[in-house]
């Protein structure tokens, strides 16, 4: 089992960044690729970005390249997603994932999930 707790979220301004963090215990976090995923309301978990175990290889959608960076510190067992030039639609409840596909972007393919953190953007 791997327990994954996130922090980090809360209300910001259009434009304006922030930045999640997600601290995994249990079994050896540097074995399993990390993930973010976002789900607003009345919509599916949507794919934000995922990192490798070793860090090496990095997948993000276009909807965020440029603006949200995916990162990990396998010595604290910690993922970050640093979110700048934040939009009103990055509005949702933002969850961490581990998986041994890192390269998926299918919600279901990923093993162990956060309880969630929310993320509001106003304009």
């Amino acid at each position: 089992q791997v327990q994954l707790v996130e922090s980090g979220g809360g209300l910001v301004q259009a434009g304006g960044s922030l930045r999640l963090s997600c601290v995994a215990s249990g079994r050896t976090f540097r074995n399993y690729g990390m993930g973010w995923f976002r789900q607003a309301p009345g919509k599916e978990r949507e794919f934000v970005a995922a990192i490798t175990w070793s860090g090496s290889g990095i997948y993000a959608p276009d909807s965020v390249k440029g603006r949200f960076t995916i990162s990990r510190d396998n010595a604290k067992n910690t993922v970050y997603l640093q979110m700048n030039s934040l939009k009103p639609e990055d509005t949702a409840v933002y969850y961490c994932a581990a998986g041994i596909n890192p390269s998926s972007s299918q919600y279901r393919a990923w093993n162990y999930w956060g309880q969630g953190t929310q993320v509001t953007v106003s304009s």
